[in-house]
């Protein structure tokens, strides 16, 4: 089974020379990396931090070990943040924290990731993405509603519409899949972007609000 895993690379020091940032750059540190892992690291870099993703643990260790000797050549200050990627979570939980491993566990972070989701999309007033399902009846689309209500998801219904808001599109690809598995074949099931977009585009999903 493939893992994610993450390294997330700082630099400490104030006015870093932009010469010695550019030796560290996606484009070189990947060439490392890639003698070292056969171009299975994947390198990125944003202003100042630089990420390195891999496949598994063995790897990521690895290539710390390769960014710790570079900091210690060019004596460089930096911080090295480690983590695993936990998907029930969707989030970067730290390396050593195992992943859900028993029903209560899996339910423990799926709930974390639901409470998080639900004070993101309060903080910025509407949800980025929407799973949008057309039901055969007023009642079916009220029963599904009400269960994404139980859970915290903003929902919407009208009439025979639902409207389940994610925070971004993997999550509404995954609510979309789940809604699948739960309403009768041959369900409209959609996923677009948020009433925003939807708005713009009269888009028949597309409802003002988050209540119903």
């Amino acid at each position: 089974m493939n893992d994610d895993w993450r390294l997330q690379i700082d630099f400490l020091a104030d006015g870093l020379d932009d010469a010695l940032l550019d030796r560290l750059d996606a484009r070189e540190l990947e060439d490392d990396l890639s003698e070292a892992f056969l171009d299975r690291v994947i390198v990125t870099r944003n202003g100042t931090t630089v990420f390195l993703y891999a496949g598994d643990r063995e790897q990521a260790e690895g290539a710390k070990r390769v960014v710790e000797e570079f900091a210690r050549r060019e004596e460089e200050d930096l911080t090295i943040d480690f983590r695993r990627w936990h998907s029930v979570a969707q989030d970067w939980k730290p390396a050593d924290q195992p992943l859900p491993d028993d029903d209560d566990a899996r339910a423990a972070e799926y709930r974390e990731r639901i409470a998080r989701e639900r004070d993101e999309v309060e903080e910025q007033g509407y949800p980025e993405y929407e799973v949008g399902v057309t039901l055969a009846s007023n009642d079916e689309a009220e029963a599904l509603a009400d269960r994404f209500r139980d859970e915290g998801l903003p929902t919407v219904q009208r009439w025979n519409f639902v409207l389940i808001g994610a925070t971004d599109e993997d999550h509404a690809r995954v609510l979309a899949e789940r809604v699948r598995g739960e309403v009768p074949a041959g369900t409209e099931v959609v996923v677009q972007g948020s009433w925003k977009d939807a708005y713009r585009n009269i888009s028949p999903y597309s409802f003002i609000g988050v209540g119903r």
